[in-house]
């Protein structure tokens, strides 16, 4: 007889969807029905989207206040910013109530600052439900910490209520032990589709894009998928092209609420015309401008893991990274981490000059990058690809939970 999981999140398909929303389909999607049928509470936001519906093998119950097709800005503003705060309560109600229908088997919270406290709640009301909590935060902790304490005796129950943590990193393996957590923990990271993004495409669609981009011979194009936002660090991208040569150019990926204040700093640097803003691309078109890139980049002052980056290397780009939080579990420089095979090129958070220095490196040394490309691109299909994260959910984590 199948298990009935009710997972909380804060967000989900088909709109406004980060890497824990994907994290959750892609698991979810790979585990069949008749063993666990997955539940969901999460916000609604999009007056168009119905209260209740099937996506893949979870059936979402939605919730909170709605705007017709809200925009990022809506999301910001009132009535919408209101739903996060309400969801703390709101969620562990629904949920409650969605229990005595469904008698679910264990609850899954994803994300400590979201979903914690409700999953939290549901706990104290409902003791012999196991409770499992997955931590996907990429914001630095001292932020999350600061924007939980309205409700921080809530929040630390949302930790030590779990009878099962599961981070996507070690970094955040040891936040867990530090806000208190005794009880079992299990390191399953995110990971990708690496047939997606590994795929080879004709040269007819690869130029296409070129074309669009306006990528000449010579041109050298780095690359960032990021939501734009001060922790992801696109600023620093920006500071460096200052000082690299004229060929080298920068594509955007991403969209965010800083998007004026880097067009901003891009002018004020006089590299605007080297800089692309290309906004949200679909994520089925996101292989194609990796593809026709050279170098990606995000240069991190936080990370709790990081999809895109392991994306990137699956469709065989040499990626500039920080070691910041879950980025040190995967990316290995050659002369910060002497005992691990080298998978990219790490620099230090705030440190635009370390980016150019990088940078040129790259040009510079081919053969050492198709060296390092593919010893990264080995490592994230042997373990980062999502056929492999689901088994070890499964394995590692449900049935130990039940």
């Amino acid at each position: 007889m199948s298990k009935r999981v009710l997972i909380f999140s804060i967000a989900y398909y088909p709109t406004h969807v980060g890497g824990a929303e994907v994290a959750i389909k892609e698991i979810t999607d790979r585990i069949a029905p008749e063993d666990i049928q997955f539940h969901m509470v999460t916000l609604r936001f999009d007056r168009s989207l119905p209260k209740v519906e099937q996506v893949g093998n979870v059936l979402v119950h939605r919730i909170g206040f709605t705007k017709s097709r809200p925009s990022i800005a809506d999301l910001r503003a009132f009535p919408l910013y209101a739903n996060k705060m309400l969801f703390q309560f709101l969620a562990a109600y629904k949920a409650h109530r969605l229990h005595k229908k469904y008698h679910y088997d264990a609850v899954w919270a994803m994300m400590a600052h979201g979903t914690g406290v409700p999953a939290g709640l549901f706990k104290t009301w409902n003791p012999k439900v196991p409770y499992l909590l997955t931590l996907q935060e990429g914001d630095p902790i001292a932020h999350i910490k600061k924007k939980m304490l309205p409700l921080w005796p809530l929040f630390v129950r949302g930790f030590t209520q779990a009878n099962f943590i599961q981070p996507i990193s070690t970094f955040l393996a040891t936040w867990a032990r530090g806000m208190g957590y005794q009880g079992p923990v299990s390191v399953v990271p995110n990971a990708v589709d690496t047939a997606h993004f590994s795929q080879e495409y004709s040269a007819g669609v690869l130029d296409e894009i070129k074309d669009k981009l306006g990528k000449k011979t010579g041109d050298v194009f780095i690359v960032t998928t990021s939501r734009l936002v001060h922790k992801n660090a696109v600023d620093e991208v920006i500071r460096a092209l200052e000082h690299l040569p004229e060929n080298v150019h920068f594509i955007v990926l991403g969209i965010g609420p800083d998007e004026e204040k880097l067009r901003k700093l891009a002018a004020d640097l006089r590299v605007t015309e080297r800089v692309q803003f290309l906004g949200q691309v679909d994520h089925a078109d996101l292989p194609k401008y990796l593809k026709v890139s050279d170098i990606f980049i995000r240069p991190s002052r936080s990370e709790g893991m990081g999809n895109s980056f392991v994306e990137a290397m699956a469709a065989g780009l040499p990626v500039i990274a920080t070691q910041e939080g879950g980025i040190a579990d995967f990316l290995f420089d050659e002369k910060r981490n002497q005992d691990k095979p080298t998978t990219g090129f790490a620099v230090d958070k705030d440190a635009s000059d370390q980016i150019v220095e990088a940078v040129k490196y790259i040009m510079e040394h081919p053969e050492k990058v198709r060296a390092v490309v593919a010893t990264a691109k080995e490592m994230v299909m042997e373990k980062y690809d999502w056929d492999i994260i689901a088994r070890d959910m499964r394995k590692k984590v449900f049935e130990a939970l039940f």
